[in-house]
């Protein structure tokens, strides 16, 4: 299976050229998942703990009874609920980098129930629910949750920028993916999600010169043919 982002860079070259069309389910009931966090209840064709939030399912007095014991048990072989959930995370992210969306998805929720005030945790789920699912409209409440909470990995708005793009809204993108370069103007994969926000916008010349700043900053392997692509689409010298 091809990783995440490489995924999202064929999808963004598509984007580039035609339209995509992305159908927005209605206003639908919340669930409180934390502490004044509210997010849209879903369910999808998967199993219950390969679905954000478990899918939403209500758990049996067995089933949460295993969740506390499987949370005492992390805190405890890990040192401290930090550590646990930083450690769980890691998996969870290597999982996403590797294509294995099912595997990282049970990590997401083992996460979830040690610390779901977490950015991580909707930052990944929105990945989730893109990658997997192709709900763009979860994958987008969940991003914008996830810029509201806790300790985001420097990925975020560039992740949720390049998401704007396949959603065809390449000028909220572009906002987003400003303010990324700005934040962590050492990340070259937000470099060249802005150079693809601003060809879509209709500023080859300033695409080129996001493109150079991601070329200087050691694009990732799984962005270097999304940098190459739109350096020859906006015609860069």
């Amino acid at each position: 299976m091809k990783s995440f982002r490489s995924y999202l860079a064929q999808a963004i070259r598509a984007a580039a050229f035609v339209t995509l069309a992305c159908t927005f389910p209605a206003a639908a009931e919340t669930v409180e998942v934390a502490p004044g966090v509210q997010v849209t209840k879903r369910s999808f064709t998967a199993p219950m703990n390969e679905q954000p939030f478990f899918g939403f399912a209500a758990k049996t007095a067995e089933q949460k009874a295993e969740d506390e014991k499987f949370v005492t048990a992390i805190i405890g072989a890990s040192g401290s609920r930090e550590k646990a959930f930083g450690e769980i995370t890691k998996r969870a992210w290597i999982a996403i980098q590797a294509g294995k969306v099912r595997e990282a998805a049970v990590r997401f929720n083992q996460a979830f129930l040690v610390s779901p005030e977490q950015s991580s945790i909707y930052h990944g789920f929105a990945v989730i629910a893109q990658a997997r699912f192709s709900d763009f409209d979860a994958a987008d409440e969940l991003f914008k949750i996830a810029l509201k909470q806790p300790n985001p990995v420097k990925a975020l708005k560039a992740d949720y920028g390049r998401l704007l793009l396949i959603a065809k809204r390449p000028r909220d993108a572009q906002e987003v993916l400003d303010q990324a370069v700005k934040e962590t103007p050492d990340f070259s994969d937000a470099w060249t999600n802005l150079a693809w926000a601003r060809f879509q916008n209709g500023d080859p010349a300033a695409a080129c010169a996001a493109a150079e700043e991601a070329a200087k900053r050691r694009p990732s392997n799984n962005s270097i043919s999304d940098l190459t692509a739109v350096r020859n689409v906006a015609q860069c010298k």
